[in-house]
């Protein structure tokens, strides 16, 4: 009787001591981060024991079930069951600086439109969780240095965000210019010597600097053998992210804000998403200066523009007015963040920045809608109809921006016909569905319709979040 007492009560006090975990865990969070916001020049020499058992846990139970698993082989499911098992050797290694980053997995994954395929690192699924916690620790530091013109890998930060920024910049501001950069291999070509010497700025506890030296080395598993890391640091973990934008942040951000833009005749601003960014110009003789001066700085940090996706595009309202002027219809077009940006007016009859999704972008998520319908056409269709959808409700997610109708109907309708060729397919006698009997289908499961998720004025009202 008292033990099955004591039973219930261990069952009813589990939830409240694993709530009482995650305040302080937070807690403690935001004691670092007041710190670091009131003292921009501190150095943390204590931050390992915030990497703590509950942490990874916590990070390890949001990795989703279907994860790829590492060079190890242990899928996600197993490394949950064996929690208890690792994570004290883990942590303790931590401590001692002794800890052994397992390689990453490399896969390659098509870029949209291209033939050539991205790299990507799959760490195993206990590294993922240790790298998502201490980039957690380490993301309460430098949320208060990044600045407000950088947008990729940030908490509540998304890439809409940074498209209504840049519409701000471009429709508020006095933009004549916009440069669009595109870095190189970039990911491939950090050098770990510069990045460390970033991160120590704010970063002064060596088991937090020994782990990310450690993840920097770990090296690359591909074709069966594992390749060392000497630049670089791959795509896949959350470390890579938060390392990449401590990066940038030092090497671009800090330096056009508070380098370039005070010896500029005219208004310049800087969008960035990780490593694709814009810098708006009002006049193109800053924008020309800028462009050389951006080459030799980040030459300096092993990084390069790619020539072919790297121009200076003159873009804005006084752009349109001027290309009215010389007989032109509008001035030519920009690419940010898989959204193609042209120069419009609205009903009003007022410049507007236009945004359709771009071509690259479109013909990608054609092609994955139309292998999955390949891939589910012998399912029930009410099952079918579910996988579709999901697919759908992603791309309207992203892509359902003002403006951008014409091109998510695009997608619907090549959606549409595409299923239908499916539906016949899956019989000899499928010739025999015809559109009224496929509309009737349609009716009983229908497609998801495309929907605008982020009205203009809604688009605006980001900027100034």
């Amino acid at each position: 009787m008292f033990l099955g007492n004591m039973g219930s009560i261990q069952r009813e006090t589990r939830p409240f001591m694993q709530r009482e975990d995650q305040l302080t865990m937070e807690t403690g969070l935001e004691h670092i981060a007041a710190k670091a916001r009131c003292e921009p020049k501190l150095r943390f020499t204590s931050l390992a024991h915030h990497i703590t058992r509950e942490r990874v846990q916590r990070n390890l139970l949001r990795i989703p079930q279907r994860s790829a698993a590492g060079v190890d082989g242990q899928t996600v499911k197993a490394a949950k069951e064996s929690f208890g098992e690792w994570i004290e050797p883990m942590l303790q290694s931590i401590h001692r600086q002794g800890y052994r980053a397992p390689a990453v997995r490399r896969v390659y994954i098509p870029k949209p439109g291209k033939t050539e395929k991205r790299p990507l690192g799959v760490p195993t699924v206990s590294d993922r969780a240790l790298q998502r916690s201490t980039a957690e620790v380490l993301s309460a530091i430098y949320e208060q240095d990044f600045l407000p013109c950088s947008f990729g890998g940030r908490p509540h930060l998304s890439a809409h965000h940074a498209l209504s920024t840049l519409n701000e910049a471009i429709c508020g501001g006095r933009t004549s210019w916009v440069l669009e950069a595109d870095l190189k291999n970039y990911f491939g070509s950090l050098s770990h010597e510069w990045l460390l010497r970033f991160v120590e700025h704010r970063v002064g506890d060596p088991r937090v600097i020994s782990l990310i030296r450690r993840w920097l080395k770990a090296g690359v598993l591909e074709d069966g053998a594992v390749h060392p890391s000497d630049e670089g640091t791959p795509q896949g973990g959350s470390i890579s992210v938060l390392l990449s934008n401590v990066y940038l942040h030092y090497v671009l951000d800090l330096w056009f804000e508070r380098v370039v833009k005070v010896q500029l005749k005219g208004e310049a601003r800087l969008v960035r998403y990780i490593d694709d960014f814009v810098i708006c110009f009002q006049h193109q003789s800053d924008a020309l200066r800028v462009e050389d001066a951006l080459r030799h700085r980040l030459r300096k940090f092993g990084l390069t523009l790619e020539p072919s996706k790297t121009k200076l595009v003159e873009f804005g309202r006084f752009a349109q007015r001027d290309a009215s002027k010389r007989g032109r219809n509008r001035p030519e077009t920009i690419y940010f963040l898989g959204m193609t940006l042209y120069c419009s007016r609205n009903q009003k009859g007022n410049f507007k920045v236009g945004m359709r999704t771009e071509k690259s972008r479109l013909r990608r998520s054609l092609s994955s809608l139309q292998e999955l319908m390949r891939q589910v056409r012998h399912y029930v269709i009410s099952d079918q109809v579910s996988e579709i959808n999901a697919a759908l409700r992603g791309h309207y997610a992203y892509y359902g921006i003002a403006g951008n109708l014409r091109s998510l109907l695009k997608v619907y309708r090549a959606t549409e016909r595409y299923w239908c060729r499916m539906l016949r397919s899956r019989s000899r006698d499928g010739g025999r569905l015809t559109w009224d009997t496929f509309n009737q289908i349609k009716e009983r499961n229908p497609l998801l319709r495309p929907k605008l998720r982020l009205p203009y004025g809604k688009l605006q009202a980001l900027a100034v979040l």
